[in-house]
Parts: structure tokens; sequence; C-alpha cells
């Protein structure tokens, strides 16, 4: 089962968030969609649109992946399904 999703990180700018985050959903098996990344005053912020292999790595394992990442190099990452994140921000 392919589960799209939206994955969300936040944190001071240093040299490899990118590389990190990428790293860990490349060894999951989850596949980035698209991708947006800004620096805000230092605030480094990345949200993509990713599709997690199921049949691969459950969706609780890619979120277990992730929050290792984000307790190494003090990282909020979030990940979302995308049909959970969309009902939660209708207007």
């Amino acid at each position: 089962m392919r589960t799209p999703a939206v994955l969300s990180v936040l944190g001071e700018d240093r040299v490899g968030i990118v590389a990190a985050v990428t790293n860990a959903l490349a060894e999951s098996q989850v596949n980035i969609e698209d991708i947006r990344q800004t620096i805000l005053s230092g605030i480094f912020s990345m949200t993509m649109l990713v599709t997690v292999d199921e049949e691969a790595v459950t969706f609780e394992g890619v979120q277990a992946r992730l929050a290792e990442v984000a307790d190494s190099i003090d990282l909020q990452i979030t990940l979302q399904r995308e049909d959970v994140f969309r009902y939660m921000h209708r207007i």
C-alpha cells in the first residue's frame, strides 16, 4: 500500500539537515514527490510531499526513523498521512 504523506521539518539552520532527512527517507524506501525549503532568520523550514511504501516499511516505522534523526540533530520533524493533514487543515 502506498500512503501519501506530508513531512515538515523545523530547526536552527545548520549543514546536513537535508542530507540527514533525505537519507532516512531513502533508507525507508520513501519517495519524495515535492519539496520546498526556506531559511527565515536562521530558522530552517522544509515541507515535503512524500509517498510511503508500506509494503517496504510501516508508516510508524518511518515516523520512528525520522524521530531518531530529529533527536540526533535537534529538529522538529512531523510526518502525517496526507488525508489526515488535509482534514485537520480544512476551512
